[in-house]
């Protein structure tokens, strides 16, 4: 999280205004009105960066507008989304803050499904992309119109918070003891808490959010991937797909597709986004309002870029690399640059190499640390983040962890077909057998399903296959550490 923050420079005739309206002579008496240094009051004024609490205190004082301080004269900001209608909104907010930045258009494209006749909305995507943020958004970009309506509620469950307690029974029986229905205890079967359920939500307008839906999520190498753990909560969404009507709707955001709940004949009740990274204007936006002076400062503001392109835009490592420049570096973009360029610069030349030369797309041995990149990242981004989601994999489907191990030697995206090749390889390798096409076609449908690999077509209009630059430099590291595994039993044997 950004600890510093900084008036737009457009807006310091305002602030000046402000002082005078509310009866502050200079700033030493506004200084003084605050108990806070003279010099927090001057670089406030002069654009500067100030911490985002004194940021904040000083906008109060003088009754500005947080957010709009931020932004450029012609940047309107609607104040249905101003930091104190966000928290008396209607629930507390995760992960959307005063710091979010782009995504406008797609906020008004979803929330506009949702209101005509998507009923499920999942939102889908890389851990740390910015999933849940884009779902409280929308929540609030609806709130208004739903108030509106009679008997309207909101319900959000995170099923990664709630640990073992996500059977379907337990929530469920919740929820409807919370809206005044009672069910006798000899009668609370799993067929009349479902039906009690589904019929509550088709005739009350009730806005669901369900949070990390992946943790609801099983699978195996035989049956495949994205089946509910818990078959009453399968029963229950389809249930609700099904009817002929409902004026409820459900978000749900997850890193996995749930397969058996998006059937093609329920297709005209659902839709799916899978969430991409920030753009680079967006990323502009957000080194712009968490304090760095990128329009006048185009040395400081190239480097920032070169951090959002290592990083393909990923908003939770931005954020965590600002934070860490702002705390340990004081805002001193070049210093921070100083302790991370040779790690950005491995990844740059690699990528350029492998465009350029054919023979320079593998490289398994490449040094890629951009989950390691500082401490910080180690600690938000991949231990809290990233390991778990290769566990998971490992443990869940071994056949996918094995492929996106292997196709980590690729630098590039190449053919399905490299891919599958270097699947083969490695598992000839780890079981000495062969690996079946049927086994190949699995793992990637695993890796597919989890969004772990980016489809695209290449210059020759073929389908090829590749990894965020981020998760390919976790990939890279596990098959460097399985193929070193290897090669000390050969030694010991």
């Amino acid at each position: 999280m950004p600890r510093s923050a900084k008036l737009h420079h457009e807006r310091k005739p305002q602030v000046l205004d402000a002082l005078k309206r509310n009866g502050f002579l200079t700033q030493g008496d506004f200084a003084a009105h605050l108990e806070i240094a003279l010099s927090t009051i001057n670089n406030f004024i002069n654009s500067k960066p100030v911490s985002v609490a004194k940021f904040e205190e000083i906008c109060e004082a003088l009754n500005l507008d947080k957010r709009a301080m931020l932004k450029p004269l012609n940047e309107a900001v609607n104040p249905k989304f101003t930091p104190d209608r966000i928290k008396t909104g209607l629930f507390p907010l995760i992960s959307y803050d005063d710091y979010w930045v782009g995504r406008e258009n797609l906020i008004q494209e979803l929330s506009q499904k949702v209101q005509k006749s998507s009923r499920f909305l999942f939102i889908l995507g890389l851990t740390g992309i910015g999933k849940t943020a884009l779902a409280e958004r929308i929540v609030l970009e609806l709130q208004d119109t739903w108030r509106l309506t009679a008997n309207f509620r909101f319900k959000r469950v995170n099923f990664e918070a709630l640990g073992n307690a996500t059977d379907f029974m337990t929530v469920a029986t919740q929820w409807l003891e919370a809206w005044q229905i009672t069910i006798p205890i000899e009668q609370r079967k799993p067929e009349q808490v479902i039906w009690h359920l589904t019929q509550y939500l088709r005739q009350n307008s009730v806005l669901l959010l369900f949070d990390s839906f992946e943790h609801l999520l099983i699978g195996s190498e035989e049956e495949g991937w994205g089946n509910l753990a818990d078959s009453c909560w399968e029963r229950f969404f389809l249930s609700l797909l099904s009817a002929q009507s409902c004026q409820s709707r459900i978000i749900i955001t997850s890193q996995d597709l749930p397969l058996s709940l998006v059937e093609q004949r329920y297709q005209q009740f659902w839709h799916c986004h899978l969430l991409m990274g920030l753009q680079e204007s967006e990323q502009e936006t957000l080194f712009e309002i968490t304090g760095f002076d990128i329009a006048n400062n185009l040395a400081e503001k190239a480097l920032l870029m070169r951090l959002g392109k290592a990083y393909q835009g990923h908003p939770l490592v931005l954020r965590v690399i600002i934070g860490e420049i702002w705390e340990s570096f004081g805002g001193n973009v070049h210093a921070y640059w100083q302790e991370v360029k040779n790690k950005i610069e491995t990844v740059e030349k690699a990528l350029a190499e492998a465009e350029k030369n054919a023979e320079k797309v593998m490289g398994s041995a490449d040094n890629w640390k951009l989950h390691k990149l500082t401490r910080k990242v180690r600690l938000e981004v991949n231990k809290q983040r990233l390991k778990a989601v290769f566990d998971r994999l490992e443990s869940q489907s071994p056949d996918a962890y094995y492929l996106i191990c292997a196709a980590s030697v690729y630098r590039i995206p190449v053919q399905v077909q490299g891919w599958l090749m270097q699947l083969v390889v490695l598992v000839k390798r780890m079981e000495n057998q062969s690996c079946s096409e049927e086994r190949q076609e699995m793992a990637l449908e695993a890796l597919s399903y989890r969004f772990l690999v980016e489809e695209s077509v290449n210059h020759n209009n073929q389908r090829v296959l590749g990894l965020h630059y981020l998760i390919r430099s976790v990939a890279l590291e596990n098959y460097q550490q399985l193929i070193g595994a290897l090669k000390q039993q050969s030694k010991t044997a």
